[in-house]
């Protein structure tokens, strides 16, 4: 028995005529259902997703040009083929201005009407695998991209709309934030995604293997050079180069990636052949390269060039409210790497975590889920699990304040136990005041604000 292969509706007021056509059809293996007005075949489309329809074009009621019109409005992805016994270039030419994938003539030739229908069904085939390969990709990088905090949802929009520009962009932020992961999804997002992603770090290889790295290098070039070799430009023809920590590149290379920048040409180590590539060039660093261009050790001409559209990504501090959601990515992804059994985090381990200050970001994190599980013998990881130093108090205790028989004045009392519990806040945070604030359920600049107004001196 041939398998199905795929749905298609026919709308004709004369199906007899077509009766020769339905059953060849269904000898190819398609599964054909058929209407006789165009009323019929909107209705059909209510509880059946065609692939394609083929339409007669002059119908009583809604005519073939209103099938057309209705399946392009509602539903985009079916092709619609229309079929006439009136033959002429203007009708042809209107059908496909309204977006009818074909047009075939009656009485149709069986072998046209199957051709016409296989490269439909093709067509169709294509655009559907794509889409569901986009979809599983994009997945695949929405994963790696994880937060729905507020500065996450910004990033997600701003990485949508500059990956389309193709002008250069610098990504900044601390160490652990996920730099190269956000230069990856613009890559993706952007024209260039079949092309090469070509990342490369500046500040791991040392200058004199960095610009043989980038620009290649000739046969005997130097020692060592014992065959030609194509530089990372090179390699990402077409597509995209990323460097990393460009605020540790020398001055010496900073004055040969500017001139590249400038004309997109350059010549390998020890040649004398321009090369012209076509690269877009995102650069990442968590130096502040404002301050280095002001000391002199960054170029203020590169530094300008560099940063068409500057890219800032929040530290993990910032994004208290993605750490849950980090945390259970992480316990999961860690437990399947290495076949260990599901584990969950207590809430309170959870809490202690959110109010850890991550000055390593987002791979601290990972890597301190990566040592629980593994570590961690209980399927609920709990505070006393966690490092020491991520051990931290929920809560500070309020002292209770005894009303005499005198009364108090409760200005002063509230303002010294305002003072108590600041200094307390500072003393369990050693003096973090991001992390004091957070006990206090402050946000830093008013913390900072207040021990301004009070003149509290914490060191």
């Amino acid at each position: 028995m041939r398998a199905i292969k795929h749905r298609i509706l026919i709308a004709d007021d004369e199906p007899v005529t077509l009766e020769f056509v339905v059953e060849r059809l269904q000898q190819e293996g398609y599964e054909v259902e058929v209407v006789t007005s165009g009323e019929g075949a909107v209705e059909a489309a209510k509880t059946v997703n065609f692939k394609v329809v083929l339409t007669d074009l002059s119908m009583p009621g809604i005519g073939g040009m209103g099938v057309l019109e209705h399946f392009t409005a509602n539903y985009p992805e079916t092709l619609v083929i229309v079929l006439t016994g009136y033959s002429s270039v203007e009708t042809a030419v209107e059908a496909m201005k309204r977006g009818a994938y074909d047009y075939l003539s009656k009485p149709a030739n069986m072998d046209e009407i199957l051709l016409t229908l296989k490269r439909a069904v093709e067509l169709k085939d294509l655009k559907e695998e794509n889409v569901l390969l986009r979809s599983q990709i994009e997945q695949k990088r929405l994963d790696r991209l994880i937060g729905q905090s507020a500065p996450m949802q910004t990033l997600y929009h701003i990485i949508r709309r500059v990956a389309k520009a193709d002008s250069t962009v610098m990504v900044t932020g601390e160490s652990g934030t996920g730099k190269e992961l956000i230069a990856n999804a613009i890559h993706y997002y952007s024209d260039r995604r079949d092309m090469p992603f070509v990342p490369i770090n500046c500040g791991a290889i040392p200058e004199e293997l960095l610009e043989s790295e980038l620009f290649g290098h000739e046969k005997g070039a130097f020692t060592g050079a014992l065959k030609d070799r194509r530089g990372r430009f090179e390699l990402a023809h077409r597509g995209t180069v990323f460097l990393d920590e460009i605020g540790e590149m020398s001055p010496k290379l900073q004055v040969k990636l500017l001139r590249f920048l400038q004309e997109t040409k350059f010549q390998r180590i020890g040649g004398s052949r321009t090369i012209e590539v076509d690269v877009r060039i995102l650069a990442a660093t968590n130096k502040d390269l404002e301050k280095a261009v002001a000391d002199g050790s960054f170029r203020e001409d590169l530094f300008y060039r560099l940063n068409v559209i500057p890219i800032h990504v929040a530290p993990l501090r910032e994004r208290e409210g993605d750490i849950p959601i980090l945390i259970e990515h992480f316990l999961k992804q860690h437990c399947q790497k290495k076949a260990i059994p599901p584990k969950k985090m207590s809430a309170a381990a959870v809490g202690s975590l959110k109010l850890y200050d991550w000055p390593g970001n987002v791979r601290e994190l990972e890597n301190v889920i990566e040592r629980l599980v593994i570590l961690t013998e209980n399927e609920e990881i709990d505070v006393q699990d966690l490092p020491r130093r991520m051990q931290i108090p929920q809560q500070i205790e309020i002292r209770r304040v005894e009303l005499g028989e005198e009364g108090i004045n409760l200005k002063e009392t509230l303002d010294e136990l305002e003072n108590r519990l600041i200094l307390d806040a500072l003393q369990r945070a050693g003096g973090v005041k991001n992390k004091a604030a957070k006990l206090l359920g402050l946000n830093r600049t008013t913390l900072i604000e207040k021990m301004k107004k009070k003149q509290i001196d914490f060191a």
